[in-house]
């Protein structure tokens, strides 16, 4: 009789275990497409065995582990990672290089080539009125070219930094949804997370990866610690370190007048910008503080754009300059055409015009010499195209070539953005497949475990059904 009991107990417990396999196994299926769910997994343990000791066998659930590898998980991340800052890098180069066309058909290369032709062609009729006058206009578009590139490198920088605001307050948001988790289990009490918890918070890390590099770990408490580049607490049990952005001049700046620069600042007032480079935080901070400057100027350079501007305006109201608009007597020598904020090297191009009180009249087309040259002025300006001498040149090259540099290197770089972009695509696609061969949920494998222990489960209730009748017809014969 005990034996029965013992058998019908065994089968009562196993039962109760099969249900609790099932229960997980459910669990997966529906959690399937969770975002950061992990398989669970219910082990069965044997009880043991010896009769001689009243220990009947058997089996019960283990405790609930989860197939979760911080290994593939951190590789996710990383490669989220760079992904996020070649993505942001190829959006925010994107839209520079629509500012800068090289072709001759808009803006600064179209307005050179005119200017050129509209000296050359007064080189041709020195005393031309019409051909003096389209000269002004040719060189208003020029300045009006430069007015223009410059007022759109501005707009993209102060886009820039809205866009740097936004990413810190949304990293500042999914570090407080992690907080929100910390508290949770230091609330309960458990060091260790149920799938849920645990699910959101590797899903609210893998969006996190994608703005800023970050080192994670879970602690004793099962609380996240969150590090910025490693060193800098975002995340500490539940405390949050918030971050800032703001704009700060330096302390000693070559263009007191220039752009400040933009600083991620952390929670202690520590500027976080040198170390912040990957992550789409890292591209932003890279365009507003070291492409975009590059060509625009700011507190600590002139920019590209600005020295073109400059050094083509000045090299124009030399040779001016140095002509006659008359032999005289006396000879009248020629006047400046073109002028900028003398004041602020960084707003060169963005000032530059022609001087409304010059007039068609006043441009100098007489070269004194020796040796004298009627039309010398317009042929030396009509040089400028493809110059011989040094002093027509910028580092080496014409306006129109440096003007190319400017925009070759803004292509060179989206180019490189968007290889490295789809490089990190598919490296992300790897890594993301070798987790879920790790930890994802496999419908066909939860299919088969539904099978085989449902079927476990009702071949236990049919032996439980047996025993029931044997037990009953003992106690039937006993009585």
């Amino acid at each position: 009789m005990s034996n029965l009991i013992a058998m019908l107990s065994n089968s009562a417990s196993a039962l109760d275990a099969y249900d609790q396999v099932l229960q997980v196994a459910q669990s997966n299926v529906a959690n399937a497409s969770t975002p950061g769910y992990a398989k669970q997994i219910l082990p069965l343990e044997a009880l043991p065995f010896d009769p001689s000791r009243g220990l009947p066998g058997g089996v019960h659930a283990g405790s609930l582990q989860s197939t979760r590898d911080e290994y593939a998980e951190q590789a996710v991340r990383r490669q989220s990672t760079e992904l996020g800052h070649e993505q942001q890098a190829a959006t925010s180069l994107t839209a520079l290089q629509a500012i800068f066309d090289i072709s001759s058909t808009t803006g600064i290369p179209k307005a050179f080539n005119q200017f050129f032709q509209s000296v050359s062609a007064w080189g041709q009729n020195p005393g031309n009125t019409a051909a003096r006058q389209t000269v002004l206009e040719r060189a208003a578009d020029v300045a009006q070219s430069f007015q223009q590139a410059a007022a759109s490198v501005q707009n993209l920088a102060r886009d820039t930094e809205t866009q740097l605001h936004n990413t810190v307050d949304r990293i500042n948001r999914l570090v407080d949804q992690i907080r929100g988790y910390n508290q949770f289990i230091l609330q309960s009490g458990s060091a260790s997370r149920d799938a849920g918890v645990d699910a959101q918070v590797h899903a609210a890390l893998e969006d996190l990866s994608a703005l800023i590099d970050f080192t994670s770990g879970q602690q004793a408490d099962g609380t996240t610690t969150i590090l910025l580049n490693g060193r800098a607490p975002l995340l500490i049990e539940d405390r949050q370190f918030t971050l800032a952005a703001g704009l700060a001049m330096p302390e000693d700046p070559v263009n007191p007048n220039g752009a400040p620069r933009m600083q991620l600042l952390g929670a202690d007032g520590a500027d976080l910008s040198a170390p912040t480079t990957r992550g789409q935080l890292g591209a932003l901070l890279e365009m507003r503080n070291g492409i975009l400057p590059s060509i625009a100027g700011d507190a600590t350079r002139t920019g590209d754009l600005n020295r073109l501007a400059r050094q083509f305006a000045d090299r124009v109201n030399e040779i001016l300059t140095s002509g006659n608009i008359s032999d005289g007597p006396p000879p009248v020598p020629g006047v400046a055409l073109f002028q900028y904020d003398p004041v602020n090297p960084t707003a060169a191009a963005r000032s530059l015009s022609v001087d409304p009180a010059v007039t068609a009249d006043q441009l100098a087309a007489i070269s004194p010499g020796p040796p004298y040259i009627g039309n010398g002025v317009p042929l030396a300006l009509a040089r400028l195209a493809m110059p011989a001498a040094d002093e027509d040149r910028i580092d080496g090259v014409s306006y129109s070539e440096f003007y190319g540099k400017i925009a070759g290197d803004v292509g060179s770089r989206l180019q490189a953005a968007q290889d490295g972009k789809q490089v990190q695509q598919s490296l992300v696609a790897q890594a993301k497949n070798q987790r879920q061969q790790l930890s994802g949920v496999s419908l066909d494998e939860e299919a088969l475990v539904l099978v085989e222990f449902q079927r476990a489960y009702q071949a236990n209730s049919r032996f439980i059904a047996v025993l029931d009748q044997l037990t009953q017809e003992t106690l039937d014969i006993l009585r």
